[in-house]
């Protein structure tokens, strides 16, 4: 199987002091050698610069994949289009979903869904490819389609509504996706925010690529906001899982960071902007 190289692109926090900016999101370049893919595009497009800074050329990506449609995977889309001009973008059919989020003390409800439209994007050179189901981007590396969520204890940000009509809803999340890639010693699993739950997303890897052995976990976990319960039963879950690499970064929040790197002393690694794992 082909070797990879994550590179974190964009993140909250920046690891190496190269000049990179650090932003609220979340954007990895997966490097397979012969072919180059962005997951996730950031907040406000500082991948270019910080790509260039890393050495990485954005022209030369072959394909876009976007968890989901938030702001700050997504925002960074507009400005990589610019660079880059006509690209190939996956993503679920929801992308463009009313993603509102409730706010203390504050009315009405916040947009939190992609910054642009499709037609601006698509005016850039995007194009856009739907996917709901479980999809082959290139051999090994599958987008999870829908996550199935049959955990107990993973659930929702109550915070996190939606636009249906004229009602404001609970935010079904449906187009949170991830990446699940198959190597010879287990699979890596490359997250976005993991609305899903963390332990949903990893039993849909285990069934739609038919490998039970987990080998790597990078991105955004949403431990963060989440109940002590769900916290808990997670780290328990990715006990069992004897892991050779845990990267959570984005919206696992600074204490849950500490946590897992006092949980996972062995597997654990920093996903800050600069950091690159190899595979």
């Amino acid at each position: 199987m082909t070797k990879l190289k994550v590179t974190i692109l964009v993140e909250n926090t920046v690891g190496v002091p190269l000049g990179l900016l650090g932003e609220w999101g979340l954007s990895m370049l997966l490097d397979f050698g012969d072919e180059k893919i962005l997951f996730d595009a950031g907040e406000q497009g500082n991948l270019v610069n910080n790509a260039q800074i890393l050495g990485h050329e954005l022209r030369q990506v072959d394909k876009v994949v976007l968890s989901h449609g938030h702001y700050d995977h997504t925002g960074g889309l507009y400005k990589l289009l610019q660079y880059k001009g006509i690209t190939s973008v996956y993503a679920h059919p929801n992308l463009f979903a009313g993603h509102l989020a409730k706010v203390p003390n504050i009315q009405p409800n916040r947009y939190i869904g992609v910054p642009y439209c499709q037609q601006q994007l698509e005016s850039l050179g995007a194009r856009f490819h739907w996917h709901s189901e479980p999809f082959e981007l290139r051999p090994g590396l599958w987008l999870s389609g829908e996550i199935l969520r049959e955990s107990s204890f993973e659930h929702i940000d109550n915070h996190l509504v939606e636009l249906a009509g004229e009602q404001v809803v609970q935010d079904s999340l449906k187009d949170d996706l991830s990446l699940f890639y198959v190597t010879d010693q287990g699979l890596i699993i490359l997250l976005g925010c993991a609305h899903s739950g963390l332990v949903n997303i990893v039993e849909q890897a285990r069934q739609v690529t038919k490998e039970n052995k987990v080998r790597g976990i990078i991105g955004g976990t949403h431990l963060g906001p989440a109940s002590t319960d769900q916290r808990q039963q997670t780290i328990e879950y990715l006990k069992s899982l004897d892991l050779e690499c845990l990267a959570p970064n984005h919206c696992t929040g600074p204490t849950m960071l500490t946590k897992l790197a006092t949980e996972f002393p062995k597997a654990f690694r920093w996903a800050l902007a600069g950091s690159a794992l190899e595979f």
